[in-house]
């Protein structure tokens, strides 16, 4: 039975298809769009990992608490 990708292949082989489905046209916003993609989950799961506690998620993340709140406000996530 195979691994599941990484989150690096994972991430490499969806942006490979983004540019693939693009069929020439012009890509934008790359950096965003893939932040957006990749935070909000990251952000859900870590906090159900720390089982709704901002201080503990934040040192899972490696943030500041404020930070975290900053970005669970803007993903919907509080």
């Amino acid at each position: 039975m195979r691994a599941p990708p990484s989150i690096d292949e994972a991430v490499s082989t969806n942006l490979e298809r983004y540019f693939s489905d693009l069929d020439g046209s012009e890509p934008s916003a790359i950096y965003d769009m893939v932040i957006r993609a990749v935070e909000r989950p990251m952000l859900a799961i870590v906090m159900q990992h720390a089982n709704g506690n901002q201080s503990r998620a934040s040192e899972m993340l490696g943030i500041n608490r404020n930070t975290l709140r900053k970005k669970l406000n803007q993903y919907g996530l509080l």
